[in-house]
């Protein structure tokens, strides 16, 4: 009987030993696998932050489509464990060169809005001369026949024969006659015919030949390039009828049009540097001297007058101009300015993007 209960006894320790090795081995060592288990649960159980490429301020828990330009959301990297701002965008060097990202510093200045110019080369107006006839008469002969021809000052231009011219030197000579007993008519006669531009010099040479001349010449009045023809041979014209138009190209206009939207930045005194297309690599520069009081009701623009010198004349009348003025704004003190291309113009606002530089590379906010 007591060798039975030393067995009983030895059996039920055994068994308390091995359950507590079983129970050990079981639940000590699934502890540490818990352990394990929870941490790669934790680390994949941590939320992935989605991204679009195209507009990384999107940041969505899971993934799917951007809510702006409909493209695919990525995971965000963490770059390193770095923490940047949600509204930057980063660019490496080379993705900066392909985008051709330029990048300038910002500091005050007095601001200057830069308005750009298109006009055209005129001739100065105040030296457009109208040669006309001072006698009534046909065209006999035209010494200047066609338009761009130079003309200088005394030089005939044409003759025109004239009844009229005839008939009052028949009584040049008739007046010469009593010009002692009465020289008042001789002198009424003379005036007749320098009231017709008759010079003291072709008066006496009228008198030395003594015999009449039907032909009268016209001399140049100025010197300038024809630019226009107004009568052709033959042609019966009256006193004081315009034959050509002359224009003195020494100087000349650049008239620039001038819109409304841009009339309160330019000013009379302003300078303009402008280039001429046909003289390709050369820049002209000179200031308003007038704008026009009034828009033109077909083009809704100003003319901005420029007087410039004309060497050479290399400068032709109706040669197109393309300017730019610098228009001084309305600010007393110096403000910030940025280049206008810097500028995101989305409608509501405006976005600058400024650039900064870190270890991790460079990313614009």
């Amino acid at each position: 009987m007591k060798s039975e209960t030393q067995k009983i006894v030895k059996i039920a320790l055994s068994t308390l030993v091995l359950g507590l090795l079983l129970g050990w081995l079981l639940f000590g060592g699934s502890k540490g696998n818990a352990k394990e288990e929870h941490q790669h649960t934790s680390e994949v159980s941590g939320e992935t932050i989605w991204t679009c490429s195209m507009h990384p301020q999107i940041r969505q828990t899971e993934p799917g489509d951007c809510p702006i330009c409909g493209m695919d959301l990525i995971p965000l990297e963490n770059d390193n464990g770095s923490e940047l701002d949600p509204m930057a965008v980063s660019m490496s060097k080379t993705a900066m060169q392909l985008a051709n990202v330029t990048t300038e510093i910002v500091g005050k200045t007095a601001p200057v809005k830069l308005i750009d110019l298109n006009g055209k080369v005129e001739a100065d107006e105040r030296s457009i001369y109208s040669q006309s006839s001072h006698i009534p008469g046909r065209v006999e002969r035209l010494m200047v026949n066609f338009t761009g021809e130079y003309i200088k000052q005394g030089q005939i231009i044409a003759y025109i024969y004239s009844p009229d011219l005839v008939t009052a030197q028949e009584e040049l000579f008739e007046a010469r006659k009593v010009a002692d007993t009465q020289p008042q008519f001789f002198n009424a006669a003379k005036e007749k015919l320098k009231n017709w531009k008759l010079s003291d010099n072709q008066i006496a040479q009228i008198l030395q030949s003594g015999t009449v001349k039907e032909e009268l010449p016209i001399h140049a009045d100025v010197s300038g390039y024809v630019t226009e023809k107004m009568v052709n041979l033959g042609d019966y014209v009256n006193k004081g009828k315009a034959l050509y138009q002359i224009a003195n190209l020494n100087s000349v206009w650049v008239l620039f049009d001038i819109y409304e939207s841009d009339m309160p930045w330019v000013r009379k005194g302003d300078e303009v540097v402008f280039t001429i297309p046909s003289l390709p690599g050369e820049n002209f520069k000179g200031r308003i001297s007038y704008i026009d009081p009034v828009i033109n009701p077909m083009t809704r623009v100003a003319k901005a007058r420029i007087e410039i010198g004309n060497t050479g004349l290399r400068l032709k009348p109706e040669m197109f101009a393309s300017g730019t003025v610098k228009a001084k704004q309305p600010i007393a003190s110096e403000a910030i300015t940025i280049p206008k291309s810097a500028v995101m113009w989305t409608g509501e606002r405006s976005v600058v993007y400024i650039k900064n530089t870190t270890s991790n590379g460079v990313n614009f906010v």
